[in-house]
């Protein structure tokens, strides 16, 4: 479906501002094409920016980081021989190699395979199996997870690099030094591997003794071939690996800047990336829709704890941050922050998971700009919908479509519901993956005459804006009647005692299911009747939590999203016991 499909009687049409029909992304076969031209436009300004926790950094420039993407190429086709789309694996924290090779795998007409650096090595089998992983590019802390499994999987070529790479010399002899010998996060080098170093100086001695025409390899890549292999969580299953084509991720980005460009001063930007670079949230997001504004990313290598943020916003102009509610929270909830907070920040945008109501009000009260929320999914490159920046957003909502996309809200049957009425989400447009990898039972569940199946509730109000209700899977049925998680959660982050909380439903022989919440407390005086006092006054009765359980912390992915499939997995009780934490019945 191209843009001009989109129907113009949809209540949400008359909110768009941007201009989506004539972008100039509209122009781009492939991302290869699309990051060449931006590193020609913008070749003298910085790009990217790793900053560690005690303010230690590095930086590349537009042309350095194209040079060095130039090379990479070079060394998978010409030093290693890998054919066109061969799948090439990026597993590192966020740091300047990742764009670097990332990019580097675009211009070699290579299919990138984005990798969770914090996967077990069980985990790493399975996605390195299951994409058919023939390169590898991994941060040296985790090689000897590699060297347990590397003999069971496709892998051929392993390529190492480290948090620090590409920082000034004597500033990266002592991070190295720290991260190896004082810390010990570095194991030594077990398997037969090349560091990046080399890989580039072996593509530079090619380059020299013939002549190589680097673009000749993507020159001819259409929109329609495979760019990215982005794996889904795995946190309710096995994790499967979306189709992401070239054209799919320009779509996105094309209405990602129709959408946010004029709030965009090219050249000038600075957006905080906290979240990892191998979720397709900061993938497509921060790394390649700022990348067309000619916008310097400061990478945060983990955000864990939020701490580690503190250097990149205190010694950085941040105009921009994405993120997700418990990041917002998190930092929120630092004294450093809610006595200092950035100055220049003009958006922050929020995806992931659901923005809770309490914390956007915090965020724009102490930081004094808006939280633009946002929906999307691996699927579809992610980007769904979104909430207008300025005047035209609306609280407790996920927007509007995004320009050149199509949803409906659905029953069970497919048969779109009434205005106001909650059903699923089903998204259709360009941006959409072509399907899972090498899972056409689990893409037959997925895409259905031509529509992605989300899995999320929301509902559409009278002006055309989503709001998300919950996911149907997570959805606790109490003696009939329907409670999403996200509400309960919602209520009781309205405490100002409450750091986070989750919920999820368990059995009961009265009512089927009963909903219990976790709660992670901001001030020990916190009590169990407190928070069903609170719950009682704002939700219906069926709706207030049966059980309560304080907890230290909750469980979340990497990314972080609260984990309930754990929370109702069972080791929750034993934590909170082990932890000293209150798990009375309410």
């Amino acid at each position: 479906m191209s843009y001009d499909s989109v129907y113009d009687s949809a209540p949400w049409s008359r909110h768009y501002t941007g201009d989506y029909s004539d972008s100039r992304l509209h122009g781009y076969s492939n991302l290869a094409e699309l990051v060449a031209d931006n590193a020609r436009e913008y070749a003298d300004q910085i790009a990217y920016t790793t900053v560690m926790p005690n303010g230690m950094s590095g930086s590349l420039t537009y042309a350095e980081a194209d040079a060095k993407a130039d090379d990479f190429a070079v060394y998978l086709r010409e030093v290693l021989g890998l054919e066109p789309g061969t799948r090439v694996a990026v597993q590192m924290p966020n740091c300047l190699t990742f764009p670097v090779a990332a990019m580097g795998v675009f211009k070699a007409g290579c299919t990138l395979v984005n990798v969770n650096p914090l996967y077990t090595e069980s985990e790493m089998e399975h996605q390195f199996n299951d994409a058919g992983v023939e390169a590898l590019v991994i941060v040296d802390m985790f090689t000897d997870k590699l060297a347990a499994i590397i003999d069971h999987t496709p892998v051929k070529h392993v390529v190492v690099t480290s948090v620090a790479q590409w920082f000034p010399g004597v500033v990266r002899g002592i991070l190295k030094g720290v991260l190896k010998y004082w810390n010990k996060a570095v194991p030594e080098l077990t398997i037969d591997a090349t560091y990046i170093d080399d890989a580039l100086e072996q593509a530079r001695a090619v380059r020299q003794s013939r002549n190589v025409d680097v673009a000749a390899w993507w020159r001819d890549i259409t929109r329609d071939d495979v760019a990215v292999l982005q794996y889904t969580g795995g946190t309710t299953g096995v994790s499967k690996g979306g189709v992401l084509t070239h054209g799919n991720i320009l779509t996105n980005i094309a209405q990602i800047d129709a959408v946010a460009s004029s709030h965009i001063e090219d050249g000038e930007e600075c957006v905080l990336t906290a979240l990892p670079l191998y979720h397709i949230f900061a993938f497509t997001v921060n790394m390649l829709a700022f990348h067309c504004r000619g916008a310097r990313n400061v990478l945060v290598p983990s955000p864990r704890p939020i701490q580690n943020c503190q250097r990149a916003l205190e010694n950085y102009p941040i105009t921009w941050i994405s993120g997700v509610n418990t990041l917002f929270n998190a930092l929120l909830n630092e004294e450093w922050f809610h006595i200092f907070p950035p100055k220049t920040m003009k958006v922050a945008i929020a995806g992931g998971t659901a923005l809770q109501g309490a914390v956007a009000d915090r965020w724009e009260r102490i930081v004094g700009c808006p939280i633009a929320e946002g929906y999307g999914l691996t699927e579809s490159s992610p980007v769904v919908s979104f909430n207008p920046i300025g005047s035209g957003a609306k609280r407790n909502s996920i927007g509007i479509p995004a320009p050149g996309t199509s949803v409906r809200i659905v029953d069970d049957n497919g048969v779109t519901v009434p205005q106001g009425e909650p059903g699923e989400i089903i998204v259709q447009g360009d941006q959409v993956m072509r399907g899972y990898w090498n899972r056409d039972d689990e893409t037959a569940k997925t895409l259905k005459d031509g529509w992605l199946y989300t899995g999320d509730v929301a509902y559409m109000d009278e002006d055309g804006y989503f709001h998300i209700v919950d996911r149907k899977k997570d959805m606790v049925l109490v003696s009939g009647f329907n409670v999403y998680p996200n509400e309960v959660e919602d209520c009781i982050a309205e405490l100002d005692k409450v750091h986070e909380a989750a919920v999820i439903g368990v059995p009961d022989a009265d009512t089927g299911e009963a909903v219990k919440a976790f709660v992670v407390k901001r001030d020990d005086s916190l009590t169990i009747e407190e928070v069903r006092k609170h719950c009682k006054q704002k939700l219906a009765g069926y709706k207030v939590p049966k059980q309560i359980e304080f907890r230290d912390d909750l469980p979340k992915t990497p990314v972080g999203k609260v984990l309930r499939k754990e929370l109702r997995d069972g080791g929750s009780e034993a934590a909170g016991s082990a932890s000293g934490t209150d798990t009375r019945a309410a």
